[in-house]
């Protein structure tokens, strides 16, 4: 199985944008990855796809819709099941897929419109898990990156093996951290942000 972090996520005959480098593979994602890149294999034109919020979903979702054509509803809980069945139903007639970003599955998902869960219920799925390490810590490097921080590698070890592993944890411990660095006028260093963990809670 292959393991570590593909920062490039996408195949190369998909034109690569700034947005796309974001979507970090692991073994936490790399299911949900494949199935979208292995979508002709479908046997129905449209694709469910779980995962923890903030996990990069509906970057994923988005950047295939966007590549190949079709609709993308997320939150598809929340949509009026008419129109997801609808919608369902000429993604099939037309060959350009549909992807319902969901939170849970059914029967989680109470599904009251029998025409649509019957369709549901032969709908392939893909998941995202929760971070792996390496998933964990090279997102917690993107999230400083993106603040133009550089966090040193003890401080990446530390906090990869400290925080609660979640996509959000890893957002929030960065953010108290760059915080707490401003306000003491501190340098991004493990004694910084062991201090600022701890006085935020997140240890």
């Amino acid at each position: 199985m292959k393991s570590g972090i593909d920062q490039i996520a996408l195949p190369l005959d998909w034109p690569q944008s700034e947005g796309d480098a974001r979507f970090l593979v692991s073994d936490a994602n790399r299911e949900a990855f494949d199935h979208f890149r292995q979508w002709s294999l479908w046997p129905v034109k449209a694709s469910l796809l779980v995962g923890p919020r903030r996990s990069g979903r509906t970057l994923l979702a988005r950047t295939f819709i966007e590549r190949v054509g079709g609709r993308l509803f997320d939150g598809a809980e929340g949509h009026d099941e008419e129109e997801l069945f609808h919608a369902w139903n000429q993604a099939q007639d037309s060959g350009r897929p549909i992807v319902l970003i969901v939170d849970q599955l059914p029967p989680a998902w109470a599904i009251r419109l029998p025409d649509l869960r019957t369709r549901l219920a032969v709908t392939p799925i893909a998941r995202i898990g929760q971070p792996d390490d390496a998933l964990f810590s090279a997102l917690i490097e993107l999230l400083f990156a993106d603040r133009g921080l550089h966090i040193p590698r003890e401080g990446l070890k530390f906090m990869t093996a400290r925080l609660q592993r979640d996509y959000w944890t890893a957002e929030r411990a960065v953010e108290a951290v760059d915080r707490f660095a401003k306000s003491q006028r501190a340098r991004i260093s493990l004694p910084t942000i062991r201090r600022a963990l701890d006085e935020s809670g997140l240890l």
